[in-house]
């Protein structure tokens, strides 16, 4: 797994090709300690000052959350989906591959979804805490509330009722959730604007056929001051990107 250049005094930047991991924490007074419970291998698609952008390939194998007596998440009622003990489990991402956009310190990150066939489908704007960049990575913190976005500009909120959920459970306390709400309303100002990234062309993006599917390391859920464990990817040819 490549781990792009790092200088000193500087944020490291990757390549196009090169493998990370997108990660998210455990939300709530057990997640307080860094627990990840949720782990992406990625490629790189375009790392720059102002955008992060990476594609999880269909059939990657990937960490998720499952509950100890082997439930889903969402096959759990909403009452108790919260509050019943979690393990983490290895799983693929079936369907589709998914674009996934960040920009530095904004509290969301923006993903791309097609059907098959290459079917532009829509955006998803998943409210998180900024992530923070590791050589081997970005760790974030999902925030529950969701926005879909639509080709025709409309656009839903998503995931209200776990959302108010995870406030009722203990998994936000108030503070938070204004945060969390003060941010989904920049982000559909945003929206309403067509600002970027809606404004682009990351719908007509296409992965590099050459690109091989990512490798879930063993250890996934180390510290975000260490190295991946596993060889280095050869780099490719920058591919072309949207506009």
């Amino acid at each position: 797994m490549t781990t792009g250049i790092e200088k000193p005094g500087e944020a490291h930047l990757w390549h196009p090709g090169d493998h990370v991991l997108w990660r998210y924490r455990a939300n709530g007074p057990e997640g307080a300690g860094g627990s990840i419970h949720i782990c992406r291998p990625v490629t790189v698609v375009q790392d720059t000052p102002d955008l992060l952008a990476v594609w999880m390939a269909p059939g990657t194998e990937c960490i998720k959350p499952e509950l100890t007596d082997g439930t889903p998440i969402h096959a759990e009622p909403l009452a108790t989906r919260y509050t019943k003990p979690r393990t983490t489990v290895r799983s693929r991402w079936f369907g589709a591959g998914v674009l996934k956009l960040a920009r530095p310190a904004e509290p969301w990150s923006v993903w791309l979804f097609w059907d098959r066939g290459w079917r532009f489908k829509n955006w998803y704007v998943n409210l998180e805490e900024p992530r923070i960049r590791w050589p081997g990575g970005v760790d974030s913190e999902d925030h529950f509330l969701d926005i879909a976005v639509y080709p025709d500009r409309s656009w839903e909120w998503r995931d209200e009722d776990e959302f108010a959920q995870a406030q009722q459970a203990g998994l936000l306390d108030a503070g938070q959730a204004e945060r969390i709400r003060a941010a989904g309303r920049q982000a559909t100002g945003l929206i309403r604007a067509w600002g970027r990234p809606f404004s682009d062309n990351w719908a007509s993006w296409r992965p590099d056929p050459r690109w091989r599917t990512p490798q879930l390391p063993v250890d996934w859920d180390r510290p975000a001051t260490a190295l991946a464990r596993v060889p280095e990817a050869r780099r490719l040819p920058p591919h072309p990107r949207a506009s």
